[in-house]
């Protein structure tokens, strides 16, 4: 009867021990779908906003490569009219510490337009303008490499050389897990997916009809996907 009640009560807590961790294990994946839910908008609030008329001023975004190498960083200024050139559109600077390209103390870096386009998000006449990044004493940042590129070329331009560049890039969901992939285990072998059709095979293709329409509207030289 000793042994018998022993038994009873050792299972008894690991059954209780186990159900606590099942419970705070279900508590936190309860907190983070509510948080990727509240971090989730309405993009047909948003269409209502972005169809009211905005006059003759345009919205310029500023884009540049931060101090990774791979970020993407942008800002957006207002111009008073659609800018025709480059040159339509003024230097401007931003919080380069924050960037990683400088120190709290000197953090002033300068956005030089090199290259503007049409928006496909905000459309109208609001474009996107490329940047090169500049410090404080005028000098690229250790990610401009488009500066010494373009130095390179204009001594080659005679040449007219061809380039290929062929863009891959990987679908993540807001988890960081890859958009479409099982959440406990991996999809199938390569074999089926590589240009393949079909919802089985292709997870996400809007966004990339997305990316190309927006490509061939902004006058981008895309040559196909």
């Amino acid at each position: 009867a000793v042994v018998s009640t022993q038994s009873k009560q050792w299972y008894q807590r690991r059954v209780h021990g186990e159900c606590s961790s099942l419970s705070f294990f279900v508590s936190i994946v309860n907190c983070i779908l509510k948080m990727f839910a509240f971090a989730s908008t309405n993009k047909l609030v948003l269409e209502k906003y972005l169809s009211l008329p905005q006059g003759s001023r345009v919205q310029a975004t500023y884009i540049w490569i931060d101090g990774t190498g791979q970020g993407i960083r942008t800002k957006t200024k207002s111009l008073e009219s659609k800018p025709t050139k480059v040159e339509d559109v003024p230097i401007w600077n931003y919080d380069g510490s924050s960037c990683y390209q400088a120190e709290g103390s000197n953090s002033d870096t300068y956005l030089h337009p090199v290259k503007i386009y049409p928006c496909p998000f905000r459309r109208g006449d609001n474009v996107l303008v490329l940047c090169e990044a500049y410090k404080y004493n005028q000098e690229p940042t250790l990610t401009n490499k488009r500066k010494a590129c373009k130095e390179v070329m204009d001594k080659a331009k005679e040449f007219a050389p061809w380039f290929g560049i062929e863009q891959e890039y990987t679908l993540l969901d807001q988890d960081g897990h890859p958009f479409g992939w099982p959440k406990n285990g991996f999809p199938g072998p390569q074999g089926p997916y590589y240009c393949g059709v079909g919802a089985n095979k292709v997870y996400g293709r809007d966004v990339v009809e997305a990316h190309y329409r927006c490509c061939l509207y902004a006058g981008i030289r895309i040559s196909g996907t």
